[in-house]
């Protein structure tokens, strides 16, 4: 049996006294969509964190087709073919919001992708529309709100042309119309129906989601964090009835 796509292994991370992932281990497959859930605070973010770059763990290993990329620059990795969005969004707030994909476009991994992506507007415009908001193309991204920032996140990190998408709370401040259109939009990436319409093949996926409803209808698999550790990994179905799951959302409105 091959490699996985990506393996965790051991990963800690503290924050002074409090330890934030505890001894994480996991595979994400080539071809899956992986949910990763958990209570507020239960490492979530820190983890996809620690993938990309951002953060540097305490202890463990991060390998990535095969490659061990603890200790490099987030840009480095995101050349190696990961991407992903985050919470706290900064957009180049003065710039028209196509700029902001532009510069995205302008990575080295995306430059190789083929002959059109030197058609750097273009190919922007292309992850503008994939993400549902091409229509503001020219309005400064100072003006979008919370959730057309989301989308603006998401288009720019498709334009990297990543293998592995990691996308945080994709669905935060969208409405329950706007988050079927956006779930949709995932799926579709993760199928191949690509903005770019390149490959075969779209990325792998991890998403942190509250939206629970939402996120057990698309994911391959669920990963379930409690204060820092991993208590369960398996199918949507096998986890929403696991009693350890409820137990870690007790008081939090269950799963």
């Amino acid at each position: 049996m091959g490699r996985a796509f990506l393996e965790i292994e051991d990963l800690s991370k503290d924050f002074g006294g409090l330890r934030a992932v505890n001894s994480a281990r996991l595979t994400v497959n080539r071809h899956e969509m992986v949910g990763l859930i958990g209570p507020n605070g239960a490492g979530k973010t820190t983890l996809l964190r620690l993938i990309t770059g951002i953060l540097k763990p305490d202890e463990g290993f991060i390998r990535f087709k095969g490659k061990e990329i603890v200790g490099l620059k987030t840009w480095d990795i995101v050349n190696l073919g990961i991407a992903g969005t985050f919470q706290n969004m900064r957009p180049f707030r003065r710039l028209p919001i196509i700029a902001n994909v532009m510069v995205s476009c302008l990575c080295p991994r995306a430059m190789k992708r083929g002959e059109w992506v030197k058609k750097i507007e273009a190919k922007a415009m292309d992850a503008l529309e994939f993400a549902g908001i091409s229509d503001m193309a020219l309005e400064k991204a100072a003006t979008l709100s919370q959730g057309d920032l989301k989308r603006l996140e998401v288009a720019r990190a498709i334009a990297t042309e990543p293998e592995l998408l990691l996308l945080d709370e994709p669905f935060g401040g969208l409405s329950p119309a706007e988050t079927e259109l956006m779930a949709k939009s995932i799926q579709r990436l993760h199928q191949g129906g690509r903005f770019g319409r390149l490959h075969s093949e779209g990325p792998a996926m991890i998403i942190v989601e509250h939206k629970l409803q939402q996120l057990m209808k698309i994911v391959d698999r669920i990963i379930v964090l409690d204060f820092g550790t991993i208590i369960a990994d398996g199918s949507p179905q096998e986890i929403v009835n696991l009693p350890e799951v409820i137990q870690a959302y007790l008081g939090q409105g269950g799963v």
